[in-house]
């Protein structure tokens, strides 16, 4: 399908939504587009935006859970909830917080919020992500979710000029299940992966 002149694609497997890889922003525009986001830690009315997450996610983990907050952007607001609530958070953001050794270690949760429709290897992402998640552990995702088709057009979230994939609850699910995870979707636009037992 094409929209405003950008050329769309449907997966045939997943049902996801990409934009041609041709029509992609450039990574050094990308970059200098996430610079001009201001999400503060102490922001409110972004702690309630994430709490989406959070608030599933914390009824999941263990006390004392150790995790990564994959794409934390300027200001991870997101580690700081995990964190006040008792668990420890590693952060990495290829802009904001570049140390690749976070993604050397082991983790009872990750967290990927707002991260997935800029992604360019989604699949490969995932699946590292995964391999660095404890056994029984969690994958916490949150991404606008790509409801019908007749909407897409106007969508606001594929307008985003770094928004390069888009995923319906289906997706997810599918994901998931080639990979033997477990998938609950405990509010729209939020899904928690867990991992295997062993």
């Amino acid at each position: 399908m094409s929209v405003d002149g950008q050329d769309y694609w449907r997966c045939g497997t997943c049902e996801a939504t990409f934009l041609d890889p041709r029509q992609r922003m450039n990574l050094a525009a990308e970059r200098a587009h996430y610079r001009t986001h201001e999400n503060a830690v102490d922001d409110p009315g972004y702690r309630r935006f994430l709490a989406k997450l959070v608030t599933p996610l914390l009824e999941r983990l263990r006390a004392g859970s150790s995790g990564l907050d994959f794409g934390c952007g300027p200001g991870p607001a997101l580690a700081a909830m995990l964190g006040e609530a008792g668990h420890r958070v590693a952060l990495y953001d290829p802009c904001f917080a570049p140390d690749e050794a976070v993604l050397e270690a082991g983790y009872d949760f990750i967290t990927c919020t707002e991260v997935l429709e800029h992604l360019r290897e989604p699949a490969e992402v995932l699946d590292r992500l995964a391999s660095l998640i404890r056994p029984s552990g969690w994958l916490g995702l949150m991404t606008s979710f790509q409801t019908d088709d007749a909407r897409f057009a106007n969508w606001s979230y594929r307008r985003e000029p770094t928004h390069f994939v888009f995923y319906r609850q289906v997706t997810l699910a599918r994901i998931a299940e080639a990979r033997g995870w477990r998938a609950e979707f405990p509010v729209k636009d939020v899904a928690l992966m867990r991992m295997p037992a062993v």
